[in-house]
């Protein structure tokens, strides 16, 4: 089960940004989506269903927002490669 977000903006916002109404309201969910997982809120699953879109296809877009798929410190990745 999904519920709804509405979020008001003005008429005239997507034409400024040379976008029809439909693809300015999914880049705004890709948007929302992508800060979330960013600040590890969210994982990159529950962000690909907020951003309507499959997982796989979210990671490969996260350059799009200057976003690392895989944002690990030098001693968690140590810390993998050691329990692998």
């Amino acid at each position: 089960m999904m519920s709804q977000l509405k979020i008001d903006y003005p008429d005239t916002l997507p034409d400024a940004l040379q976008q029809t109404r439909e693809q300015f309201e999914q880049e705004a969910k890709m948007a929302m989506a992508v800060k979330l997982f960013e600040t590890k809120r969210i994982s990159s699953d529950l962000a690909a269903q907020l951003a309507g879109i499959d997982r796989v296809t979210f990671l490969l877009n996260l350059h799009r927002y200057g976003i690392a798929m895989i944002d690990l410190t030098e001693e968690e990745l140590m810390s993998d490669l050691a329990n692998a």
